[in-house]
């Protein structure tokens, strides 16, 4: 079986280029699946140029794989810099449509499930909210790890979003003009100034409201019904999303069918998986993966 890739690229106003990843087997035109990162990374989260990853183990059943790059990260152009103005509005409000738009006109038809990373399916509620058009073409949605406030007070959250995402990296986003996340191993990926504070105020448990013009995402998505969600946490996801943060998440994004499931030893999985290797380590082929295969099944 022959897994393709291939790299498009989405034209944006002011020179920017957005980077979608085609990942498929061109012998089969099976459903088309959106693939979206979290923060501080890019869609490299979902797979591998040799095939390893999310992306090609679904390309593999025959779905049409299409994973992007937020507006300065990953592939898409220029990097972010001082100079990049765009935040999470812009994500929610012109990337993701972009995305989408693109994806209609090379398959002839909208993505058929969404799937996120993190805070990737925070900005996909939020693109159902403002967009609830969308909600007729998606029969699915799965997201690995997605929590939009911590309420989790472990010690590992206490570092990581207390001291480094509240406290250290505003400090640094303001001297640089963005965050270096990458420079600082924080991440994979750079976030632009505003994208880290519009995130790191809803992260603080602050109302789900846009900072730029007001739009309430929780009253939104409360009178529509978001599509069937699997949530997929891990046990060792000690900081960024533990089964309390992500049940939060599920209750503000409105009436639907969502599931949370919980991976690791101890619910009879190989691995204890934690925020990063519940999509990379090579068990969750057999785990995670397969249960997002039979969920999408479930839901065609």
């Amino acid at each position: 079986m022959a897994i393709t890739q291939q790299s498009h690229f989405v034209q944006l106003a002011e020179q920017q280029t957005l980077h979608l990843r085609r990942i498929a087997n061109d012998e089969q035109s099976g459903p088309v699946v959106f693939l979206m990162h979290g923060a501080v990374e890019n869609g490299k989260i979902f797979y591998t140029h040799s095939n390893k990853g999310l992306a090609p183990f679904l390309a593999e059943q025959g779905y049409c794989c299409y994973v992007a790059d937020l507006r300065g990260r990953g592939e898409s152009k220029p990097l972010i810099t001082r100079h990049s103005k765009y935040g999470q509005t812009e994500a929610i409000v012109e990337d993701i449509p972009a995305f989408i738009d693109h994806i209609e006109q090379l398959e002839g038809k909208k993505p058929d499930y969404w799937v996120a990373h993190s805070w990737g399916g925070v900005l996909m509620n939020s693109v159902f909210a403002r967009f609830p058009e969308y909600l007729k073409d998606v029969k699915a949605c799965a997201y690995f790890g997605s929590k939009r406030s911590l309420f989790n007070n472990h010690p590992k959250k206490l570092l990581q979003a207390n001291v480094i995402w509240y406290f250290m990296a505003p400090l640094l986003a303001k001297k640089h003009g963005f965050l270096n996340a990458k420079g600082y191993k924080w991440g994979s990926d750079n976030e632009s100034q505003k994208s880290h504070y519009q995130s790191m105020q809803w992260a603080k448990k602050r109302p789900w409201v846009d900072s730029d013009d007001g739009f309430n995402y929780a009253s939104a998505l409360a009178k529509l019904h978001v599509p069937p969600t699997l949530h997929v946490a891990g046990v060792n996801d000690k900081a960024l999303a533990q089964p309390i943060d992500i049940k939060k998440f599920i209750a503000e994004s409105g009436p639907g069918k969502q599931t949370l499931k919980i991976y690791g030893k101890r619910h009879g999985h190989h691995v204890d998986y934690d925020h990063i290797n519940m999509l990379t380590h090579p068990s969750a082929r057999d785990e995670q993966f397969s249960d997002v295969l039979t969920w999408f099944n479930d839901h065609s």
